[in-house]
């Protein structure tokens, strides 16, 4: 059983995260932009908007946005080419239930007192919902087009964290790299609850047990189910001595959905392809070993985006919500 299990709820920080996020369940969100575009870095884009209003309506949980400033030739995936908070602020108008997820910020490209009024703008006009995955970043030829050496990307993060944290209080006043607010200024709005939900991706280059005591959970890759339960036991019992609260655990996942049912898995990128009967399975493992929620990416979907979405919805999601549980 998972070890959360004893936790009735995990904290409360604001709606998107106390909806997505239910200690012993897994919940499902997809990854923007949905859509097949396994040909080439760049998605059309086109029907966007429709289709994340349909994922609202069929009743996933989040919709996750990423962090890509360039579209850099070695790593071949642009996302959703729109800023994440630009873009942030034209789903929140466009939806009314689903969690906004960024996963991740890079943070160490950003200047943290914008990162924290964007997010805390963004969590005020969606009513909540904004949940906002942070990391240190991987792509290394992007850091030279912001004059910043890469080697110090794990400071910067650190750094960064703190000032958005330390941000949301009122009138707050540090010293931090980044700069010191001081002299009874405020950064406005304030989150909805105090603070926006900040879920570490990865190692973002720090100790495990500084991602344990700090972060409000935890966002990994796709391993094998017994290599992956060990993973996320000994993030949650390094959680545990930190004496702070249970957290979430959280996985992306790669898909393409065969019309037969039955059809074993074949991996693909961070993920496989498989008949829809192996993917419930798989899905009923992580929720056996602690995983809260699972990303689903559709970038290799061979299959119709607006037919998977309805299957998905059909015959998966209905063991896989946490509404009405």
């Amino acid at each position: 059983m998972p070890q959360e299990t004893q936790y009735s709820s995990f904290p409360h920080i604001n709606r998107g995260y106390n909806s997505t996020f239910q200690p012993g369940r897994l919940s499902l969100g997809l990854v923007v932009p949905l859509e097949n575009y396994a040909s080439g870095p760049v998605p059309t884009m086109q029907s966007h908007l429709e289709r994340v209003q349909l994922a609202e309506t069929l009743g996933f949980a989040a919709l996750w946005l990423r962090d890509v400033p360039f579209n850099v030739p070695s790593f071949g995936d642009a996302g959703q080419i729109f800023d994440p908070f630009i873009y942030l602020g034209l789903l929140t108008g466009r939806t009314e239930r689903i969690a906004l997820g960024v996963a991740s910020l890079v943070l160490p490209l950003r200047h943290p007192a914008h990162v924290a009024k964007a997010a805390a703008s963004v969590d005020v006009l969606s009513d909540g919902r904004l949940i906002l995955g942070v990391a240190s970043g991987d792509r290394p030829e992007e850091y030279p087009a912001f004059r910043l050496p890469f080697a110090e990307r794990g400071a910067r993060f650190r750094e960064s964290f703190d000032y958005i944290r330390r941000s949301w209080e009122d009138k707050a006043e540090f010293e931090n790299a980044f700069g010191s607010p001081y002299g009874g200024m405020d950064l406005l709005p304030k989150p909805v609850g105090g603070r926006v939900p900040l879920l570490i991706t990865g190692s973002s280059q720090q100790d495990p047990d500084w991602i344990a005591r700090n972060g409000h959970g935890w966002i990994t890759y796709p391993r094998a189910i017994d290599t992956q339960a060990k993973i996320i036991g000994d993030w949650r019992e390094r959680v545990k001595a930190a004496g702070g609260p249970a957290k979430p655990a959280i996985q992306s996942l790669y898909i393409d959905l065969a019309t037969d049912p039955q059809e074993p898995p074949q991996p693909i990128h961070l993920g496989f392809r498989s008949g829809i009967n192996y993917l419930r399975e798989y899905l009923t493992s992580l929720e056996a070993i602690g995983v809260n929620h699972v990303a689903l990416n559709l970038r290799f979907n061979q299959a119709d985006t607006d037919t998977t979405l309805q299957r998905l919805a059909d015959e998966i999601l209905p063991e896989f919500s946490n509404q009405g549980r």
